[in-house]
């Protein structure tokens, strides 16, 4: 059997809301492919870091208009995954944080990248960004923004390559993780 090529063999998909539930088991799959340090942590449930935390954070994004959902399939099996949506500035960083970012994050068209995942065999191969681009092209924002753990390095190497800057901690919850809130001013010409 020969090695699948990514140039050749992948395939990226776009969804809408409408088409999301039926691959929420498949994305969260995925997801606890990408993050086995987060799905095996103790307390992993209370801190949102866990397979039903994804579902229902999946399902209460689905409302917000322009929701997208790109997945990255390989001869037909499923492999990496990202979701985002536009949004406005105070939902996103919420009032200890909305003044503190760049006007135009505050100003200009927003997007929420909510997750981005890859499957440990085909990481490092550009999948994660080509279903970055698949994102920012669906959704056209002038700014990216996203949250990610600092102890999570493959992500945030990614996020650096792709051009996101650390804007500063992120704690959506008083007992949740902190996060490092990133932010990357889009130049899709």
């Amino acid at each position: 059997m020969s090695t699948p090529n990514t140039r050749t063999d992948l395939v990226i998909r776009t969804y809408g809301p409408g088409h999301v539930p039926p691959l929420l088991d498949v994305i969260a799959d995925i997801w606890a492919d990408a993050h086995p340090e987060l799905v095996n942590a103790p307390g992993a449930e209370v801190s949102g870091l866990s397979v039903p935390a994804l579902h229902r954070q999946v399902q209460g994004h689905l409302k917000h208009a322009g929701f997208t959902l790109v997945v990255a399939y390989v001869r037909g099996t499923a492999v990496g995954f990202g979701y985002a949506f536009p949004c406005s500035a105070s939902y996103w960083f919420g009032p200890s944080l909305v003044d503190e970012v760049p006007e135009g994050a505050r100003t200009e068209r927003l997007m929420g990248l909510c997750e981005l995942a890859v499957r440990p065999p085909w990481q490092a191969k550009g999948i994660g960004t080509r279903l970055h681009t698949e994102l920012l092209t669906a959704i056209a924002p002038q700014w990216s923004s996203l949250l990610a753990l600092p102890s999570n390095r493959r992500g945030q190497d990614l996020y650096a390559r792709l051009g996101y800057r650390y804007a500063g901690p992120y704690r959506g919850r008083a007992d949740g993780p902190e996060f490092d809130l990133l932010l990357l001013h889009v130049d899709l010409k």
